[in-house]
């Protein structure tokens, strides 16, 4: 049951990243200039006739992300109570960290007028705690729990784990540019103002040809990632599923991007490319965690049919041999 609620929060939070999305490819972003009320009101009880414009965006954002907000707490409280983990409690405490600091920087976002730095932040913190929910669902799922399914492969850990932060860094990259309005600062599409490389620069098409160059350094990466995976271990269906989806996921996102300045940022082109952005580094997140789930170790589940049994259960007495021999010479007696 646990495993199934820490699902619908990163469903939640799929739902919330693809609203925020929405707020900043429409520009909606001060269409509700106050916080944490809406025009002077409780957001709770802000009447959906006024819900019009940017301010269906915003205001929308921000209820979606009260209720993940809410959803979190249970899923914080939840763990510590019934997580015997000790590590998974804090984990969710963390979770829980993260979405108020969250909400805290959405509402500096705010008041301080969309500074790019604020809103960059937001944005990755927002990936962040979209993994910690990820995570959280991996660690408690049947397969996680399985200790058989944990394996050494200190290669494949390397290669995921920098994988996983090659796309990290791209996300940052694409949450500056798009909160500095460079999104559009190279015009065109596979080439860079009709050249390989740009034959002019300022600070927006630098910031647009880092993300261009860090989205062939994910690629590489994720090739290079799950070849490892079908090549050595491809009898494992817990690694090959999430390994097969990141290439999918990779080709879709690439060509998200491509069509965004094709269709010179269309909004719903522009907020998928966001959110699938996201589900790339969750899906590598996922392999990675697996490479590193013989080094996280298995806590053991205690039930109410082995919390009564003694402790020295599995303890071995190693016998004298005399005292051994005079027992057999006594039972034959």
């Amino acid at each position: 049951m646990l495993h199934r609620f820490s699902k619908l929060v990163v469903a939640a939070t799929i739902l919330l990243l693809l609203a925020g999305s929405l707020v900043t490819s429409t520009g909606s972003g001060l269409s509700v200039p106050d916080w944490p009320t809406t025009y002077g009101q409780n957001m709770f009880t802000f009447p959906p006739s006024k819900w019009v414009g940017g301010i269906f965006y915003e205001h929308g954002h921000r209820l979606i992300a009260s209720t993940v907000g809410f959803l979190t707490i249970i899923l914080a409280a939840w763990l510590w109570v019934a997580e015997p983990r000790r590590w998974m409690k804090w984990l969710g405490v963390a979770a829980l960290g993260s979405v108020i600091l969250q909400g805290v920087l959405g509402g500096l976002t705010v008041l301080f007028f969309l500074p790019t730095t604020i809103s960059s932040a937001h944005a990755g913190l927002a990936e962040i705690f979209f993994c910690m929910t990820v995570a959280i669902a991996l660690f408690t799922s049947p397969t996680w729990l399985a200790e058989r399914n944990a394996f050494d492969d200190p290669t494949l850990r390397r290669v995921a784990t920098a994988t996983t932060i090659a796309i990290y860094a791209q996300i940052i990259v694409g949450a500056v540019m798009r909160h500095s309005d460079a999104g559009l600062a190279i015009p065109d599409f596979p080439w860079m103002f009709g050249h390989v490389i740009p034959d002019h620069w300022d600070a927006k098409i630098a910031i647009h040809f880092a993300h261009r160059l860090g989205a062939l350094i994910v690629v590489l990466s994720v090739i290079a990632t799950s070849a490892h995976v079908w090549y050595h271990h491809r009898d494992r269906p817990e690694l090959t599923r999430p390994a097969t989806l990141i290439v999918v996921l990779v080709m879709a996102q690439v060509t998200l991007g491509a069509l965004t300045v094709l269709s010179q940022r269309d909004v719903w082109i522009n907020s998928v490319h966001l959110v699938c952005g996201a589900l790339v580094l969750a899906t590598s997140i996922v392999v990675t965690l697996r490479t590193w789930h013989v080094r996280i170790g298995q806590t053991v589940r205690l039930n109410p049919q082995t919390t009564t049994e003694s402790p020295l259960r599995n303890v071995r007495l190693q016998a004298d041999p005399d005292i051994r021999l005079r027992a057999d010479h006594g039972s034959r007696a």
